[in-house]
């Protein structure tokens, strides 16, 4: 991609801020509302008005609805990324903490690479993949085991498994899209995504009852502000400013959020929310941050049958 010469240096510099860090301290606002709002209930709210504000704006731009036959492919997506992944990150920050949650969630690589070389056969599995697979794998583990004597706690392991799955989910929704049809426009994409994950997020709270417990008046003004962080400069801005990115910068440089966030999580947690920065998690981090850039900087040959990877909802940030 040719840089633009007449594009301000300034706007690059802070599109890249937002992306870098407003996604990676969105770990710590969604750890901070979930502590008193229900976490589907509140990952549901978060992309139902996101979603809404960037589908009506695509809308009012004179970009056309997606077809009956791109909205079965973005239920399906919405339903692995919003109910499944982001459903089971509110829901395990419960239990773990913000720092760790956004390190565990860089393995989505590793899992796309997985899918990539074992579903679609578009990958083999070189000695560069195979080290960092095993170094992502060691990452997990260190952060998870309680016999290695590193000091602070292992985190809790139910929220450690609902964070694999969820990155395994968003893995199958991003090797998806090489398959199902979706709207040209990556905004009308990503927001009708994010609405269709908002309404099957508000359904699912319900059967859950988290409706039940969930009383608007008893949630504090520093809840409230963490959900409409969340929004505003979380999906919005963020999604925003990616979006300016990948049309003005090459891909590689904009893919390095994926292992940018992780390392600004993991400082806001421990110089904002109170959140340990032991050896453990230096550890754990270092692994899984080595294993993340080894496979995104990997160069592999695909098939020509293959079309280039569509962008998800990857877009709204964290």
């Amino acid at each position: 991609m040719e840089a633009d010469t007449h594009r301000p240096t300034w706007k690059t510099l802070l599109a890249f801020a937002i992306i870098y860090f407003v996604w990676g301290s969105t770990y710590l606002a969604i750890r901070v509302g979930v502590r008193e709002v229900p976490p589907l209930l509140m990952a549901a709210m978060r992309f139902l008005v996101a979603g809404l504000v960037l589908y009506a704006w695509m809308i009012a731009r004179g970009e056309r609805s997606p077809s009956g036959r791109e909205w079965k492919s973005i239920s399906i997506l919405a339903f692995l990324i919003f109910v499944v992944d982001y459903g089971l990150l509110f829901w395990a920050e419960q239990r773990v903490p913000s720092g760790i949650a956004a390190v565990v969630m860089a393995t989505i690589p590793a899992f796309i690479a997985l899918a990539e070389i074992i579903v679609l056969r578009t990958q083999k599995l070189t000695i560069r993949l195979t080290f960092a697979l095993i170094i992502g794998i060691a990452g997990v583990a260190v952060l998870m085991s309680r016999s290695l004597n590193l000091g602070g706690m292992p985190i809790d392991g139910r929220g450690a498994l609902a964070l694999i799955v969820a990155s395994i989910s968003w893995s199958v929704a991003t090797v998806s899209t090489r398959k199902l049809p979706l709207p040209s426009s990556k905004v009308m994409s990503s927001g009708a995504q994010m609405l269709a994950g908002g309404v099957f997020l508000t359904l699912t709270a319900a059967v859950l009852g988290e409706f039940r417990n969930f009383h608007p008046s008893a949630i504090s003004r520093g809840a409230w502000l963490s959900l409409l962080y969340l929004i505003v400069a979380g999906s919005i801005i963020g999604f925003t400013a990616y979006v300016w990115l990948i049309h003005h910068e090459s891909p590689t440089k904009v893919g390095t959020y994926a292992y940018v966030n992780p390392v600004v999580a993991v400082l806001v947690g421990y110089l904002l929310g109170g959140e340990a920065l032991g050896l453990r998690t230096i550890l754990g981090t270092v692994c899984i941050l080595i294993s993340v850039v080894v496979i995104t900087t990997t160069k592999v040959k695909k098939s020509a049958a293959t079309r280039p990877l569509e962008d998800t909802a990857d877009a709204v940030g964290s």
